[in-house]
């Protein structure tokens, strides 16, 4: 009798939200782009654009995230987590590049005095936009948290910037039924400052990941804490870390009694590295040196 066997695969969770934005930027991209050519609205086709390089985008995170969680192999023995850092960066540039140009439409269209009416059409449907984009925004948010995912967490707010778009073209709107022409490029003036700051901020994280830097004030106080609760550690020293991706990389030496044996001096490093885990809320990869306290080593004695 042949016995059949089935598998089930599941998704990344990061993979199944991102989807999830995939298809709610379509629907997104098809109505802005109907109404803004039905009613008129200059202001609807460049959000329409604007949500269309949110689709771009997330097929690019889409396909990062696939290959950031892929296992080490020879060729990549620290995992494949720099992908992520990569994609952040390209959220970076499109955030910056869409508020650059956001902005200079707004202030092209103040210099050239031009008055913009899109009547109450256009609120229904930049309200739909920042109501979906919102939502959209919280669901990947709240992945990009559970997972410590660096693109993920960029990608959400490249989310929230279509909302804040959406929100100037509302804003724009109702300006533009009290009879204020000017109300549309104001608000886009301001939403892509607004989008640029966002974008810089990413940035400025994706530079420190990739120049080696150390976890922040908080987190290195937690190892430090939980390495110092470790029974028969006397000092340490030496304490190094990184970010990969969503995985941080953690290595220190601890000082023991000189007399004691190698397989307790085993034991201590394996308390040291499930201390360090347990304290982390992300996947962390810990290398514990153990060596003896002696005053042979001087230099040794010193805690960083």
């Amino acid at each position: 009798m042949n016995v059949q066997r089935t598998t089930k695969r599941t998704l990344d969770p990061g993979i199944r939200v991102t989807l999830l934005g995939i298809a709610v930027n379509v629907v997104l991209v098809i109505v802005k782009l109907s109404a803004g050519l039905l009613i008129g609205s200059v202001a609807l086709l460049a959000d329409g654009i604007h949500s269309a390089s949110d689709v771009a985008t997330d097929l690019a995170i889409l396909g990062g995230i696939r290959l950031a969680v892929r296992p080490a192999d020879l060729r990549h023995s620290y995992g494949h987590g720099r992908y992520e850092t990569f994609l952040c960066g390209l959220v970076a540039v499109a955030l910056i590049l869409t508020g650059l140009y956001i902005s200079w439409e707004a202030v092209d269209a103040l210099h050239a005095r031009v008055y913009h009416f899109p009547g109450p059409f256009v609120l229904i449907v930049a309200g739909l936009s920042i109501f979906a984009k919102e939502w959209v925004y919280r669901r990947i948010i709240s992945v990009a948290r559970h997972l410590r995912s660096p693109a993920l967490h960029a990608n959400a707010w490249h989310q929230r910037t279509d909302a804040l778009s959406s929100f100037a073209v509302f804003l724009g709107g109702v300006g533009g039924l009290v009879g204020w022409g000017h109300a549309d490029q104001v608000a886009g003036v301001l939403v892509g400052l607004m989008v640029i700051a966002v974008g810089g901020r990413i940035a400025r994280d994706v530079f420190h990941e990739l120049a080696e830097g150390s976890l922040s004030r908080e987190e290195l106080a937690k190892i430090r804490r939980a390495v110092e609760q470790v029974p028969q550690v006397r000092s340490w020293h030496e304490l190094r870390t990184r970010s990969v991706g969503r995985e941080t990389f953690v290595d220190l030496h601890v000082l023991v009694n000189p007399d004691l044996s190698l397989l307790q001096g085993h034991r201590i490093s394996m308390q040291v590295e499930e201390a360090v885990k347990a304290a982390s809320l992300n996947p962390v990869n810990v290398i514990v040196r153990v060596e003896p306290d002696t005053p042979e080593l001087p230099d040794h004695h010193s805690a960083n």
